[in-house]
């Protein structure tokens, strides 16, 4: 009788994990494909454009940054819902953990840098940012290059502290990711980790949402200023700047949105040793969401599409099938 039950969960447990695995799998081949098709479609504009705008710029690291997440987290956690685990060695599990550190930390990064050069892009002339609506453009570059360079040198220090599996046997509290596991609880490696990690996040965070009510706040004042000028009589349609600047505060409001469903989450199982496991899906699932979404958000639907119709058309190109007649 135990011995049916046990195989009748077992059986339960599976397919909850294959079920996993394939929303998972969904959203690593969605996610891989938008920011792929976005990268590509930029990558296009700046080969055939003389003058390439900072916005775009920016948007190549942001997507370069997001297939780092997709590529090194929701990869691995789809081996992982599939049923092999631990296929990483010690020195993998330590280069693959600092990645998804480095994707998430400069996406964050960027996604901030992006709502503040486009706030600083539509303020009025007689604003404080003024001077810097000049200026900005020749920083990005430099801003952008700086983060990677700063992110990459901090993200080094907790690699140290990361373990294989067949390396901790004999040390308790471990946190376990299925394909990989690392020491939990460590108090200098949790200090360093709120320093120079969760406070600067929290720091963009913050910043990204007085950017994006500052944005708001000018398209509403344009809006009732072009009003009051043409009276009734005002078009519906918008210009290029206020559909950017409106597709950035959707950008801005679905990270903070995943991102604090995604830190809540994540502090749950932080401090639970053995944490439930439905939430421990929920939160691998929301963690790529913003990486998977954020590429659909920036571009508009035509061009999407194009990009992506290009893409296929050169990929189905570059197919070599073979000659029917030949086997006639």
């Amino acid at each position: 009788m135990g011995t049916a039950i046990d195989n009748v969960l077992n059986d339960r447990m599976a397919s909850k994990n294959v079920a996993i695995g394939l929303m998972l799998l969904s959203q690593v081949a969605v996610g891989t494909l938008g920011n792929f098709s976005l990268l590509y479609h930029h990558l296009v504009l700046s080969c055939s454009e003389s003058t390439l705008r900072s916005t775009d710029v920016i948007f190549r690291h942001l997507m370069i940054a997001n297939l780092l997440v997709i590529l090194t987290r929701g990869i691995p956690q789809t081996m992982t819902a599939f049923g092999w685990k631990y296929f990483f060695s010690d020195f993998g599990c330590k280069l693959i953990l600092d990645i998804q550190r480095v994707g998430k930390s400069i996406s964050i990064v960027i996604t901030c840098l992006l709502s503040i050069f486009q706030n600083i892009t539509i303020s009025p002339k007689n604003s404080c940012w003024k001077d810097l609506k000049r200026k900005a453009p020749r920083y990005i570059n430099f801003s952008i290059s700086l983060c990677w360079i700063l992110y990459m040198v901090v993200n080094s220090i907790f690699p140290l502290y990361v373990l294989g599996k067949w390396s901790t046997e004999n040390i308790s509290n471990i946190r376990d990711h299925g394909y990989c596991s690392h020491m939990g609880h460590d108090k200098i490696t949790d200090s360093l980790y709120a320093a120079l990690i969760v406070f600067p996040e929290v720091v963009f965070s913050m910043l990204m949402i007085w950017s994006s009510g500052s944005m708001i706040l000018i398209l509403y004042r344009h809006k009732q200023r072009v009003q009051h000028i043409h009276s009734i009589k005002v078009s519906s349609r918008t210009s290029p700047e206020s559909r950017a600047t409106q597709r950035i505060i959707v950008l801005v409001c679905t990270f903070v949105t995943f991102h604090t469903l995604s830190s809540l989450l994540h502090l749950y199982i932080a401090l639970y040793s053995n944490p439930i496991q439905w939430v421990v899906n929920i939160n691998d699932l929301i963690s790529l969401c913003f990486h998977t979404v954020s590429p659909f958000v920036l571009q508009s639907h035509e061009s999407t599409i194009s990009s992506l119709s290009r893409l296929c058309v050169t990929c189905i190109r570059n197919i070599k099938f073979p000659d029917i007649r030949r086997n006639m």
